[in-house]
């Protein structure tokens, strides 16, 4: 599987976790969301960077 699936995967399981838990929680204030959504923060910028240094030409 390649790399960006992977990533993708990734991003769209921490997306469903964190709707399940700001469901259990009933808010976005709660540590465990907010740790959650900086989970999913980190994984989309991992994303859009591994995708900025395919898109740079080599010199």
């Amino acid at each position: 599987m390649k790399r960006s699936m992977l990533m993708q995967l990734r991003i769209e399981r921490a997306r469903n976790r964190l709707h399940v838990l700001a469901e259990k929680y009933g808010e976005f204030q709660h540590p465990a969301v907010i740790k959650q959504s900086m989970i999913l923060d980190e994984l989309i910028n991992q994303y859009n960077r591994a995708g900025e240094q395919i898109k740079k030409p080599i010199v």
